[in-house]
Formats: structure tokens, sequence, C-alpha cells
């Protein structure tokens, strides 16, 4: 399991160029079952996301397909987790 961390640049202001086409990447990282959960990092400071059913490269890969890591807007930081406990609802993940 992958966290992502998607924290905005220096090139913060260019996101509106961007987002159309980072919002299909991420419809697309839901769509592939690789993204379970997807979110602002806050106050405004980037994303995050949940990631699994993947390996690092193939993860690294995807993230570097994201417009707005393409494009510098954000800079992506992939955090490896190697889960061993679960609430029973995320028990899935364990596997």
């Amino acid at each position: 399991m992958f966290v992502v961390l998607l924290k905005f640049s220096d090139n913060k202001a260019q996101a509106g160029q961007f987002m159309d086409g980072h919002k299909v990447w991420i419809q697309r990282g839901l769509e592939d079952g690789i993204f379970l959960l997807v979110g602002s990092l806050q106050p405004n400071a980037g994303g995050g996301i949940l990631a699994h059913n993947t390996t690092l490269s193939d993860l690294e890969s995807r993230v570097g397909d994201d417009p707005f890591v393409a494009e510098k807007v954000v800079t992506a930081e992939i955090l490896e987790i190697t889960p061993t406990k679960a609430d029973t609802r995320l028990e899935f993940l364990l596997g």
C-alpha cells in the first residue's frame, strides 16, 4: 500500500491550466482500482492519495503521468506502507 503526497510547488499558480488533465488522471487511477482514496492536503497544500494493487515502480510511472507532476505544479512523494493490522472494514488491505 502507498501514500502519495502531491505538494504544491512554486508553480502552483499554473494549476488551473492543468486541472482538467489532473482530474482525468485521478479518475483513471480510481477506475483502474489503484487509487482507494483521493483528497486535498490542508490548508490548500496539495493532494494526497491512498493507493494499492500496484508495485512501487508502476506507481512511480503512473504518478509521473499526472499533468500536475509533469508540469511541476506539485512535487510527488511516495511512501510505502506494509499494513499489519486494520479495522475490519479495511481488512482487504492486509492481503
